[in-house]
Order: C-alpha cells, then sequence, then structure tokens
C-alpha cells in the first residue's frame, strides 16, 4: 500500500500570512489595552454637591471643660459665635444662634481629657439666618464657570490625566455659599483625554465652543498650583496663580507654605478658599465676565427671561407680518394677483440636522464651524466627533427643512450632498 504524500509547500506559503494576521492581532490588543489605560481606572474624583447654606471656614478654637466632650461643646459654641461675627450678624442669644446652625464641619482637631483644639467650620441654615444677615444672605452669582485645576509638580503639568491633590481640593470644597457658579469636571472616562493640560494653551474659539457647550458652561476658570518640595517628604512651597478666559489672562497670585506633605492638604485647602476670594473680587469688579467670542447657547435662562425674549419675539413677528399686510393691501388697483390681504404664513420651525464635514486639517474644522455657525438661519452647532484628516460629524439646529438648510450652504460656498436627514459638505 502506498502513503500519500502532502506536499508542504502551500503551509510554507501560508506561514508569512499567519504570522502576519497575529502580529496584526497583538498590535490591536496592545492598542485596545493602551486606550483602557488612559481612560480607565480610578481617575475621576467625583465633586460634592454644592448647598445654598452660608458657610464659615477656618475657625481656630482653643477650648476646655470638665470633661473631653465639655471642651468639645464649648470649642464648637465659640467657633459659632466666632462664625456669626466673621459675618456681621447682629446680637441675638447663644440659644437662638445654635438654632440657626445646621451643621458644624471638623477640618482638623485634637481632643485631650479635659481641652480641645481644632480648626472648625460653621454652616448656617440660609433661610433662617439670610433674614438676619441682610445683603450677606443673598448674593449675586456668576455664570456657570468651567473650572480646570492645573498642577505642576516635578516639572509635569497635570491636570485630570492622573488623581492628585490639587484636583482632590477643588472637588471636595463646598461652594453653596460663593459668589461664583463652578462647574467641576469628575475627571473620570474621557474626560482625562479631553481636559489636559494641552488645552489651556488654546485659543481656538471652535475648540471651546464644543468644550462648554459639553459641559453646560459660559467660560473658564484656571487655578493653578506650582508645588515645590524642598525634600522628599519636607516643606512644600505653593505658587498659586489665578487665570480665565481661552486667552489664558492672568487675574492674581500668591504663596503659601506647608511644613510637611502630611500639612499640604491642609494648605491646598486654604489655596481654594484664597482662589475663590480672587474670582469673586473680580465677578465684583467687572474684570470675571464671559468672553463675547464665546457662544452662550448653552448656558441655562431663567424662566422669567425666556418670558421677556418669548413677548419680545412675539410682538416682533406681530409688527413684522402687520407691515408685510399693509404693503400687500395697498398694492396696485386691478390687479388681481396682488388685491386683498394675503394669509401670514407661520413661521418654519427649529429643527437639529447631521452634518458631515470634510476637514483635512485643524485650521479647516475651525473654519467649517465658525462659517456654520455664521449661517443664516443655524442658531446652533455642536461636535459630534471630530475627524482632522478626515470627515467630523455635527450637529445642526436650523430654523426650516433640511433643503432650505442645504441651498444656505451653497450659497456659502459649500460643496453639499444631501442625504436622509442629513448633509454631506466640503470645499
Amino acid at each position: 500500500m502506498t502513503a500519500l504524500s502532502i506536499p508542504s509547500r502551500p503551509v510554507a506559503n501560508r506561514l508569512p500570512t499567519v504570522i502576519g494576521a497575529g502580529a496584526f492581532a497583538l498590535l490591536l490588543l496592545v492598542a485596545v489595552a493602551s486606550l483602557w489605560a488612559q481612560v480607565g481606572g480610578e481617575r475621576g474624583i467625583a465633586p460634592v454637591a454644592s448647598s445654598t447654606d452660608i458657610e464659615v471656614t477656618g475657625i481656630e478654637v482653643n477650648a476646655t471643660g470638665d470633661s473631653a466632650e465639655d471642651a468639645r461643646n464649648n470649642g464648637w459654641r465659640e467657633a459659632q459665635r466666632i462664625a456669626w461675627e466673621r459675618l456681621d450678624g447682629p446680637d441675638i442669644p447663644e440659644g437662638r444662634l445654635e438654632s440657626l446652625v445646621s451643621a458644624i464641619v471638623v477640618e482638623e482637631e485634637s481632643i485631650g481629657p479635659r481641652r480641645y483644639i481644632a480648626r472648625l467650620g460653621v454652616i448656617f441654615d440660609r433661610q433662617r439666618a439670610g433674614a438676619l444677615l441682610g445683603a450677606s444672605g443673598e448674593r449675586t452669582r456668576s455664570a456657570p464657570m468651567l473650572t480646570l485645576p492645573v498642577m505642576i509638580s516635578g516639572g509635569t503639568e497635570t491636570m485630570f490625566e492622573t488623581r492628585n491633590v490639587w484636583q482632590r481640593a477643588w472637588a471636595e470644597h463646598q461652594f453653596g455659599s460663593s459668589a461664583i457658579d463652578y462647574v467641576r469636571p469628575s475627571g473620570a472616562g474621557g474626560d482625562s483625554l479631553l481636559l489636559t493640560y494641552g488645552q489651556v494653551g488654546r485659543r481656538s474659539r471652535a475648540w471651546w465652543n464644543g468644550i462648554l457647550d459639553q459641559f453646560g458652561a459660559a467660560d473658564i476658570l484656571v487655578p493653578i498650583a506650582r508645588l515645590d518640595h524642598e525634600w522628599p517628604g519636607g516643606p512644600v512651597v505653593g505658587t498659586f496663580t489665578a487665570r480665565y478666559g481661552p486667552d489664558n489672562r492672568y487675574l492674581g497670585s500668591f504663596t503659601m507654605r506647608a511644613d510637611s506633605d502630611a500639612a499640604l492638604p491642609a494648605m491646598l485647602d486654604r489655596a481654594v478658599v484664597r482662589f475663590d476670594e480672587i474670582f469673586a473680587q473680580a465677578l465684583a469688579s467687572g474684570t470675571l465676565r464671559p468672553d463675547p467670542t464665546l457662544t452662550l447657547d448653552n448656558v441655562e435662562i431663567s424662566p422669567e427671561i425666556r418670558a421677556l425674549l418669548e413677548q419680545a419675539r412675539a410682538a416682533e413677528r406681530a409688527a413684522q407680518a402687520e407691515a408685510e399686510g399693509a404693503t400687500i393691501g395697498t398694492a396696485v388697483p386691478g390687479d388681481s394677483a396682488t388685491t386683498g390681504v394675503q394669509p401670514v404664513q407661520p413661521a418654519a420651525a427649529a429643527a437639529t440636522y447631521v452634518v458631515q464635514v470634510a476637514t483635512p486639517d485643524g485650521p479647516s474644522f475651525d473654519g467649517a464651524l465658525s462659517n456654520l455657525r455664521g449661517t443664516p438661519g443655524v442658531s446652533r452647532v455642536g461636535v459630534t466627533s471630530t475627524a482632522i484628516g478626515g470627515a467630523s460629524v455635527l450637529s445642526v439646529t436650523y430654523t426650516g427643512d433640511l433643503s432650505a438648510l442645504a441651498a444656505a450652504l451653497r450659497a456659502r460656498g459649500w460643496a453639499v450632498n444631501e442625504g436622509q436627514n442629513a448633509l454631506g459638505i466640503s470645499r
């Protein structure tokens, strides 16, 4: 019986293909792992919910008593009196003062058998204490401000790429009584890729508008902390700089010193309070105001102002309709095509369409956003996906149908391909 021989040549021909497929799969696995490493893991620090109560922090007390508990109670009552004095509150009995306090925040404390030394914070209920404090109980707040805390340490600038003590200080601070409406990203997921130190140096309004639309903010605040360690575990000198806006404008700076790494979080908490004072002073002086080159379509408008705007728009439409009716009514007599007043056509409703635009480079992306935002009838342009060197996808809110939007874009020099509830445009 003759044995069959299988030629080895086809196997040898398939070997490079098998090796190539394996190498490609390995590279794909490494790429996926690298991307997950940039957005996965324990990155974000969720900011605490801001309360509208009135808070006074950093109160130093040194009290004694018959026991440890009695000393602590005396220290807390002393902190309440000091906090009320800082708010310029009127003289009231101690029992009523205690009824205004909603919480005592322990920042640091040391308890002995008959002594209590601590740094405390006192939170007063706004509804009960606001009437006694007068103007201090109600404060006008700023527009929503996207807050990007930058930490520079060891020659490295970080924001949300990794968890750090500066990000934690901003996330855990209570800003309920602040005049600034801080929008604090958590830094989780894609925030670590989008909000980096390099973003602070961008000047493109198109990029900033996309980010502000995503976080519902009107402008940017950049508190910068530069931490210099004199030696490992030793004193830390912090140089803090307040900047704002897409042009990274300077507001103020100050320095602080911590005796050791253990005292660093407390120093950063005090630095956050100083930053809040700087931003509040800039707001009061008129320096801190939303950049007019940034769109404010994403900012929520109060119902009262929205109602006034709707009334003004309705009155404007009625006046325009009346003027058009008068023009039609005074047409040349005998012309049957123009005699009589024609009914006013209702205004077209706004709708959102998908627009795919060719963006071979960064300037073309910026130019496309600016051109689309300047198109008559377009009220909002949002970025769905960005592909520099390919085709980016945008969502465009337009007052009219898709064909009218296509015609408006053609009038502005775009080559337009009309699809099913979507457009493809290019130069």
